[in-house]
């Protein structure tokens, strides 16, 4: 809708249309209804232009641009601006209606097209659109106008757009509400009037309203008696000692208290007065209205001056009238002339304001003002007692008559009308009373002559009559016999006496009396002598009458000719004000004068005009120049003054060099314009009358009236002299003579004029003379006014326009004018091309100017640029300003002149020069200066017209000069540094944001592609066609022009890639051949990518953008190809993948910094960006770069602990040595040593703040080391206290056990270092599945969670989506010898559990076979899924990569004798710390026993027994026989342990429990009767609570340490697991827990959170009982309850699907899958002591640790006989196999990095196989017998070790279990297990003390 559509032809109602293909389907006359006619023009290539106004066509295409945007605001949540510009919109749309319908007036319309046009800027601005350059309210075509003519209309909206101009009139609202008082009753009269504080007089005349006895206004309806306005208030008058005051007085009685029956006679008394300074308004919010406080004056005299008082704060004079007395006004200040203030505030004006003017005339005078106010003060008068024993209380009434006698209107002030009569205020008893009260007569001029204002004095009697008598009175007639008005001033006037009852109607009575005392003749005593006086004060405010009796005698000239020259010689003191009421009637005198009798009166004459001529500049009259324009034109007649004007001008002009006093020539030839105008405008007048005699005599008068001004203007004086003065004020007003020249003489005439004027001043330049300046303005205005428009003077003009611009440009100086001058020439240039028939005999004119200005210009301009823009800029704004305006000028002249410039032109100035040298200073500084120009800082952001014109005229100046640089500066003459310049300029040319089109919309795209083209790929073609020029000189640009090329190619324009690309494969070609390989190409490539990112290098753009270097090297047709054709494809390829890949992670990396992406995401791509680094760049500095970024972005994240893993990286890139390093970073110059103990120190407190203290304390102990071979005891002992602060927090501070997940993220939107990999990652401290799977739906909004975890096919991995699969998984560690040892500490097993896992399983069980819906166990499987990281966690990121998957699947059989072996240690554990009174209560224990025993009676392990001990079982499966001799071991040793453990609770079992202990007996007979144990086996009795070591599985579970329910008290020791698994299943049987456990296939020690709940089978003997499983099958749950004692939920998943919770806790993934070899070959029975440790770390708030750990007691069990079972043990290297996939230690390339965290072999390297007991012989591992535990990717960097091969550790001894039943002692330090790489010497024996190093010599840098 709204495109413009040609209609070609139409026939039968169907119309064809041009560009309107799209109309598909429609009906043909549907489309005609569609279609409105307009008028319209047809260009060239059938382009259609509707002829509208060119603000519809903005409107509508404005319109259609914001509506886009302006939906995208609602998107963006920009409430306010959506809502604003909803309004522009609409009001945009009501004003374009109005255009449209066209019935606007002529100023209408020109009102609607400023709002308009307003409302569109304004929306533009918000939006950061371009700024429009207008002119007269249309858009301006760039191309149709100069170039300087363009930026000064662009300058002009920005100026405008940034400050708006002070207006310099102002006016004051007043709208009075309300007085609010408690006594009122009397109706009052409020006075408001604007006083000066500071001269104290009133400003403005009086507003008077009145209020009712209410304090209401008290006509409402009428709100001109309510609202004025103070109009014409200047600048100078809103000042702090300017105020708004406001008297108020009461109408009534005489005293304000006297009862109403007295009189009823009102008199106006005082009631008080309010005062608020004009400067409040200024600060207070306009709109808000002002409560004034009003104050009574003490004592009644001092009435008068009471505002005085409040202003001068003289508190003891007045006080408040009334505590709650306020006067409600609203006042606002409004800015601008009265005429824009009617446009803008139309309500105001058509609702009804009175104007209340000004004491006297504003600040500018307008001719044609009409006002004639008189003002008059009534003062004070003095009276005498007249026989009365107290004062008077006198009353003056006011009348104005007419020389009739007629009453005429005498008012108090604007507001309510005037009356016939005005009474004055009564002060009570007062004989001298002071009123000061000001009345207003609005006398009509011509009833001035002859009247005359009474004052009636009569006393106001407060007796019962209240009568007033008549007593005198006084009368002061307004104009004089002369015709002189009323002086202003204060008059004294006698009071005449007079009876009660005179009439005093007849006025000619007493008129013929004295009426002022200063009047009376010297012989009149009596009146003098009285005592009696009244005074006022007049004031005339007149544009017709004057009191100067001056002006009356010179312009009554001929009634008194002796008094002419008088007359005239006091011209000059009379006010200006005065001469110009009277303009044209002094002119007129002047000039009458002259023709009288010029001999005479000549010079006077002359002078008296000067004098009038010279008051006219004056601002305050300024607007009087047209009435005397008006007057020289039509009323002027002095036809034969032009000879004298001549002649006393050549006087004064010859008399200048020797006169002494210069000031009043120089006033003469201030007013030369004028005097031309009169010189000319008689010559003229004189023609006409004579035909035009004397012409010849005019002429020489002229020539030499020149001929003297030149001789003058010749003298050289030092600049100061008056001579110099002089003729700085004649070259300031000669420019304003062409004009009146031009009206009798020829344009070349006058031209030669000028030009000999101009050349006459002298030419030696002082630079600090003003006449320099002054002779440039007064080229200005030559080069601006009318002559130099004419193209005949202009050649006669210009080359001593060119001649002095370039003087002072060469210098330096005035540049703002001369960038005026310059802009003024250049745009008369382009009009004179524009215009139209003109131009075909302008042409050559113009082209003969422009080769003028180029010839003695352009070099200087350029130069002028560059030296501006290398200026400092200076500081304040001011001067800023002046500079950067002062640029773009000359920018702009510059563009104006290349514009300007054709082919001969850019021919002539490439010969012009005469040498190479010069040619190529000139190329060097033109290329500078286009740099210049191109710099964003150089125009506003919004003017992408300005830099589209500047970037289309350098591209046409390039295409130029190109040319010039392949003539002259190839081959031999190759000049590398203007090659260079020139490619540098095309690069950022390409680059510059203005010319990205695709980041604009697509209309303002598609216009700048029709108006210029894009620009880009023309200048990408020229780069390429300079660089095949260059042939064997491209090595010279080998590798510096790869980065910028670099930048070119990722400009998202396919063509441009296609130019560029070739380039690239030229360079790697050239530099194959110069080097044999481009090592150099690669390395800048790389550096440059890099940079490019870190510099943000396409923030803005979007992703695309730089998505397009891969195309560049990748399936792009150009460069892959090309390259292999060549020999050296094969390192080029590599090379291209290298840089692929880089730019992928770099793509990443700057989209992931991006602000408000999740530092989870920035983490991941900087740990991709720095692998790559290290792995396959090698580029250790950016690698190290890479590192500090990754370490900042970990301290933001908090993750303290993956903050030290990072900087590790660091540190072990660093030796202990004094080589001195560079400064780095935020690294000061140190040595090496200095750094990395920093280093250490840094990353030891990061390991704190993330509680991995043991890491810590490694490099405490290096560092302390190092310290110690320094004997630096003073830091040793520091760092030893650091150390044992360290074991303090291990032992006191609780640490949360993290959980793990596993996350794959498949599909292609993800970022390339995600994209279709899974990775595991640490959780956050409290995370659980469901919290870290929406905080990973928050990181990747648009990621789709996938609901199962089966392995997605290929079309998710290629789908153009993001899919996301989470699911818990459970660490398996590394560090078995700590995690099997018993007396260690859960605090310090649980680091084991969760630090340096490598390894992660997770579990699904499922049925194979047909399903025995009576035993599900026969049938039951686990899939077991174990995941190989490429890094431990936890480590430099809180998610590494799976590298390796291996699934096995574990037998019903074997998952039974798992979830027994859990069981059974759980058991034990509970007994063990039950026995050591590790538990304050016993609650765990019991429900512990209660859930095994209730379940194993109701069918648990009997199910065991159906499933596995049956016959089938045994002869279908006879591999098995051993599995199942083990599993009815465990059943034995199962019963065994919960005899034992009954016993041990019935030893600490409450009271109020016993029933339920006796009920467990019970049961318990009743369970060992099921599986027909009478007695328990020999081999049973004679064994301890076993400890089943012999399978690596065996050990695999810690046995927990269980909070007691109380959780109030302390428990000795816990681990983090708090709910045994019959709390659950409180009253459930063994078979329910058995079903729960055997289920359990993760094979967990101590929660029967983690079991699988089987379905329940139809039968009564059910393996559940009522609490028994669901059907879904859990292999992990949720424990939402970490930390609490009991877990009452039960989490349901289907049973054939894993659930996706969180795994509670890491349980048998300890070990390799039980088909493993090494698990198959037997079992061996160690004798354990009771286990006190847990897989578990300690729990929140866990209690402090008994002290005695490991003095555990065992029970009394005999010892077992050797025979039961086959014994052997697998060798610890099977062990160890069997537990850990090996891999080679070479740096392999498939690893995202090779970069280890701290060693993942955790803390010690030792096998976890413990030696076999019993009576075998068996021997302890020798110390040559080696274990080699392979890691992963040798850690080049590992905190352990810097040497790869690892040294074979023998078994420490305390590390083996001594036969007998004591509990081992407390495990061996930490330090004692490091690896044998840690010890200084590589020695194994951990006891052995190490040798302190020599520091190495300082090898330097």
């Amino acid at each position: 809708i709204g495109d413009t559509v040609q209609i070609l032809e139409k026939c039968e109602g169907i119309g064809q249309a041009l560009q309107m293909a799209t109309m598909v389907g429609e009906c043909p006359s549907r489309i005609q209804s569609y279609v409105r006619g307009k008028k319209c023009l047809l260009e060239q290539f059938e382009t259609v232009i509707p002829v509208e106004d060119s603000v519809i066509t903005e409107m509508t295409s404005t319109l259609r641009d914001w509506g886009a945007m302006w939906k995208q605001l609602y998107v963006k949540n920009e409430g306010d601006l959506f809502h604003r510009l909803w309004h522009v919109m609409n009001e945009i749309l009501d004003l374009r209606r109005q255009v449209l319908v066209g019935h606007l007036t002529h100023d209408r319309m020109r009102d609607v097209k400023q709002h308009i046009t307003a409302r569109l800027d304004w929306g533009n601005e918000q939006l950061g659109l371009d700024l429009v350059p207008r002119r007269e309210f249309s858009m301006v075509d760039p191309d149709e106008i100069s170039v300087t003519e363009l930026y000064r209309l662009m300058e002009h909206r920005h100026r405008k757009k940034e400050t708006p101009v002070p207006a310099s009139t102002h006016h004051l609202f007043v709208h009075v509400k309300s007085l609010m008082s408690a006594n009122l009753g009397e109706e009052l009269e409020v006075f408001f009037h604007i006083y000066d504080g500071r001269e104290n007089r009133p400003l403005s005349e009086r507003f008077f309203v009145r209020l009712n006895k209410s304090g209401l206004p008290k006509s409402p309806e009428k709100t001109e008696r309510q609202c004025t306005l103070f109009v014409d208030l200047g600048s100078s008058d809103l000042r702090k000692d300017v105020y708004i005051v406001v008297h108020i007085i009461r109408i009534g009685r005489m005293g304000a208290g006297e009862k109403k029956n007295l009189c009823s006679v009102q008199y106006r008394r005082p009631f008080g007065c309010a005062v608020v300074s004009i400067a409040d308004l200024l600060t207070a919010d306009s709109k808000d209205d002002h409560l004034l406080k009003v104050y009574a004056c003490n004592t009644e005299s001092e009435w008068y001056q009471i505002h005085e008082n409040i202003i001068k704060k003289a508190n003891s004079r007045y006080n408040l009238s009334g505590s709650n007395t306020g006067l409600a006004v609203a006042l606002q200040l409004l800015h601008g002339d009265i005429e824009q203030l009617r446009r803008e505030y139309m309500v105001l004006f058509t609702r009804g304001v009175s104007i209340t003017r000004k004491l006297g005339f504003s600040d500018v005078i307008m001719p044609g003002e009409m006002r004639n106010d008189l003002y008059i003060a009534l003062e004070k008068g003095e009276f005498e007692k007249g026989g009365k024993s107290v004062a008077r209380n006198v009353e003056i009434t006011v009348y104005a008559l007419d020389i009739d006698g007629q009453i005429l209107k005498v008012a108090a002030g604007s507001g309510e009308p005037g009356g016939d009569e005005y009474h004055s205020l009564v002060l009570y008893h007062n004989n001298s009373p002071r009123w000061a009260e000001q009345i207003k007569l609005p006398i009509p001029v011509d009833m001035f002559r002859g009247s005359h204002v009474r004052f009636e004095f009569r006393h106001c009697s407060t007796k019962d009559k209240g009568e007033k008598k008549l007593f005198g009175y006084s009368f002061v007639p307004l104009m004089q016999e002369d015709g002189r008005t009323l002086p202003d001033g204060t008059h004294e006037l006698i009071i005449h006496k007079c009876e009660e009852n005179t009439n005093l109607a007849d006025c000619s009575r007493y008129l013929k009396l004295p009426f002022s005392k200063a009047n009376l003749p010297s012989n009149n005593q009596t009146l003098k002598g009285t005592k009696e006086s009244f005074w006022i004060t007049s004031f005339l405010c007149s544009t017709k009458l004057t009191q100067n009796g001056d002006m009356l005698d010179l312009l009554k000239w001929r009634a008194h000719p002796e008094r002419i020259n008088d007359s005239l010689s006091k011209l000059k003191e009379i006010d200006g004000s005065e001469i110009v009421k009277f303009l044209q009637d002094t002119l007129d005198t002047l000039f009458g004068i002259l023709d009288e009798s010029s001999q005479r009166y000549g010079l006077k004459v002359f002078d008296s005009l000067v004098h009038i001529i010279n008051l006219l500049q004056d601002s305050k009259f300024q607007h009087f120049k047209p009435v005397m324009d008006t007057y020289i034109e039509s009323h002027f007649a002095g036809a034969l003054s032009y000879r004298d004007l001549i002649k006393v001008l050549k006087w004064y002009v010859d008399r200048i060099v020797d006169a002494e006093h210069q000031d009043h020539i120089q006033q003469v030839l201030k007013a030369s314009e004028y005097i031309f105008k009169y010189i000319i405008q008689s010559r003229r007048l004189f023609s006409l009358a004579t035909g035009g005699q004397n012409e010849e005599e005019f002429r020489v008068c002229i020539h030499e009236l020149f001929m003297s001004i030149r001789f003058f203007l010749s003298q050289e004086n030092k600049g100061t002299s008056p001579v110099a003065q002089t003729q700085a004020v004649f070259l300031r007003t000669f420019p304003a003579v062409y004009g009146e020249l031009l009206k009798i003489f020829t344009v070349r005439e006058v031209a030669g004029f000028v030009r000999e004027t101009l050349g006459s001043l002298p030419t030696t330049v002082h630079a600090e003379c003003p006449l320099e300046a002054v002779k440039l303005q007064c080229i200005a205005k030559t080069v601006e006014s009318q002559l130099y428009i004419n193209p005949e003077s202009r050649c006669i003009l210009l080359p001593v326009v060119l001649r002095v611009l370039q003087a002072h440009m060469q210098e330096q100086r005035d540049l703002v004018m001369c960038a005026r001058i310059l802009t003024s020439m250049l745009s008369l240039i382009k009009k004179e091309e524009n215009g139209t028939a003109v131009s075909v005999l302008n042409e050559p004119v113009v082209s003969e100017e422009v080769e003028l200005i180029v010839e003695s210009l352009l070099g200087v301009v350029l130069r002028t640029i560059l030296e501006i823009s290398n200026r400092p800029q200076p500081a304040g704004p001011s001067m800023r300003l002046q500079f950067q305006d002062v640029t773009g000028e000359f920018v702009a002249c510059l563009l104006a002149l290349l514009r300007q410039m054709s082919d001969r032109h850019y021919q002539q100035l490439l010969q012009a020069f005469s040498n190479k040298d010069d040619l190529r200073d000139f190329l060097l500084q033109i290329f500078t200066v286009f740099r210049i120009l191109i710099r964003p800082e150089m125009f506003p952001k919004d003017w992408t017209v300005m830099r589209l014109v500047t970037n289309n005229v350098i591209i046409t100046t390039v295409l130029y000069l190109s040319d010039a640089l392949r003539k002259n500066f190839l081959n031999d003459k190759f000049d590398y540094k203007v090659w260079d310049s020139y490619f540098y300029l095309s690069v950022i040319f390409i680059n510059q944001p203005c010319l990205q089109l695709e980041s604009f919309s697509p209309s303002k795209r598609k216009k700048i592609l029709e108006k210029y083209g894009d620009m880009r790929v023309m200048m990408g073609c020229e780069i390429f066609s300079m660089w095949q020029n260059l042939g064997e000189h491209k090595l010279n640009f080998i590798p510096a022009m790869i980065g910028p090329f670099l930048e070119v190619t990722l400009v998202p324009q396919p063509d441009l890639r296609n130019v560029m690309i070739p380039i690239f494969h030229d360079m790697m070609d050239w530099e194959q051949r110069r080097s044999g390989n481009f090592k150099q190409v690669e390395a800048k490539l790389i550096d440059k990518l890099d940079s490019l990112m870190s510099e943000g290098k396409g923030d803005e753009t979007y992703r695309e953008l730089f998505n397009s270097i891969i195309p560049l090297f990748g399936p792009y047709p150009s460069l892959l190809k090309k390259i292999e054709r060549e020999t050296w494809r094969e390192s080029g390829i590599s090379l291209i993948a290298t840089v692929t890949r880089l730019m992928e992670r770099l793509l990443d990396y700057r989209d992931c910094m991006k602000l408000g992406e999740v530092d989870g995401k920035k983490i991941g791509c900087t740990v991709s960006l720095l692998n790559f680094y290290k792995t396959e760049l090698n580029k250790e500095e950016m690698y190290i770069r890479y590192i500090h970024k990754l370490y900042d972005l970990h301290l933001k994240a908090q993750n303290y602990t993956e903050a030290s893993y990072t900087l590790l990286l660091y540190d072990e890139l660093l030796e202990w040595s004094d080589r001195p390093l560079r400064e780095f970073l935020n690294y000061p110059m140190q040595s090496e040593w200095q750094r990395k103990e920093y280093l250490h120190l840094t990353i030891v407190q990061n390991f704190d703040r993330g509680k991995c203290w043991e890491n810590g304390i490694i490099l405490c102990r290096e560092l302390a080391d190092q310290y110690e071979s320094y004997y630096d005891y003073r830091n040793l002992s520091k760092m030893r206290m650091m150390e044992a602060s360290l074991y303090d927090k291990i032992m006191d501070q609780q640490r949360l056990e993290p959980e793990f997940f596993r996350v794959g993220f498949y599909g292609k939107k993800f970022p390339f270092f995600l994209r279709n990999k899974e990775f595991v990652c640490r959780g956050h401290d409290y995370e659980r599945l469901e919290a870290f799977q929406q905080r990973m739906l928050n990181e990747f909004p648009h990621a789709i969670a996938m609901q199962h975890v089966n392995q997605p096919d290929q079309t998710i991995y290629q789908a153009d989506a993001q899919y996301l699969q989470i699911y818990a998984v459970t660490p398996i560690p590394e560090s078995q010898d700590v995690l099997q040892r018993d007396g260690v500490p859960d605090n310090i097993k649980s680091f084991y559990k969760f630090n340096h896992i490598w390894r992660f399983r997770y579990d699904r069980p499922f049925h194979k076979g047909t399903k025995d819906k009576e035993n599900e166990f026969k049938s039951l499987w686990v899939e077991r899924t174990t995941l190989t990281l490429v890094q431990s966690l936890p480590g430099i990121s809180r998610w590494f990569e799976v590298e390796k998957r291996e699934l096995v699947e574990v037998s019903p059989l074997e998952n039974a004798i798992e979830v027994i072996e859990n069981k059974n240690l759980q058991l034990r554990t509970l007994i063990t710390q039950c026995q050591n009174r590790q538990m304050q209560n016993i609650n765990p224990l019991t429900m512990c026993l209660n859930g095994v025993i209730d379940a194993a009676v109701n069918g648990g392990l009997a199910r065991y027994q159906e499933a596995f001990f049956v016959k089938d079982y045994i002869m279908n499966h006879p591999e098995d026989g051993d599995k199942i001799g083990r599993l009815r071991e465990l059943m034995f040793e199962q019963a065994h342990i919960l005899e034992y453990g009954l016993a041990v609770h019935e030893k600490f079992v409450p009271q109020d429990m016993r029933p339920l202990h006796k009920k467990l007996v019970d049961q318990f007979h009743l369970m060992k009767s099921s599986l027909g144990i009478q007695e328990f086996p020999a081999y049973v009795r004679a064994s301890p609570v076993h400890f089943t070591n012999g399978s690596p599985r065996t050990c695999r579970n810690s046995v927990p340490n269980i909070i007691s329910p109380d959780g109030g008290r302390g428990v000795t020791r816990r681990s983090r697991l708090s709910y045994p698994a019959v709390n659950r299943y409180s009253s459930s049987s063994l078979s329910s827990q058995a079903s729960n456990e055997v289920s359990n296939i993760t094979g967990q020690s101590e929660s029967s959170d983690e079991v699988f709940n089987m379905q329940p089978s139809p039968s009564t003997s059910s393996l559940s009982s009522n609490h028994s499983a669901s059907p879904n099958v859990t292999s992990s749950a949720p424990s939402s309850a970490r930390g609490s004692p009991q877990m009452a939920e039960k989490h349901k998943h289907s049973r054939e699907n894993a659930c996706l919770s969180p795994r509670e806790r890491p349980v048998s993934a300890i070990f390799p899958n039980p088909l493993d070899p090494a698990q198959v070959k037997g079992v061996i029975f160690l004798r354990p002591t009771p286990s006190s440790w847990s897989l578990d770390s300690v729990k929140e708030g866990a209690p402090s640790l008994s002290d005695s750990v490991g003095k555990l007691l065992c029970p009394p069990v005999p010892p077992r006989p050797p025979y039961s079972v086959p014994p052997f043990t697998p060798s610890p290297t099977e062990c160890q196999s069997a537990s850990l996939v090996s891999n080679s230690p070479v740096l392999s390339g498939s690893y995202s990095s090779g970069i280890s965290s701290l060693s993942r072999c955790s803390v010690s390297e030792a096998s976890g196989t413990e030696l076999p007991t019993g009576d075998h012989p068996t021997h302890p591992l020798s110390s040559d017998e080696p274990i080699r535990r392979e890691n992963k990717t040798p850690p080049p960097y590992s905190v352990y070790e810097r040497n790869n091969p690892r040294r074979p550790v023998p078994l420490p001894h305390s590390l083996s279990i001594p036969p007998q039943t004591d509990p081992p002692a407390l495990p061996p330090k930490p330090h004692q297990l490091r690896t044998g790489s840690m010890k200084l010497d590589g020695t194994s024996d951990p006891r052995v003390p190490r040798p302190r190093p020599l520091p190495r010599k300082v090898s330097q840098l």
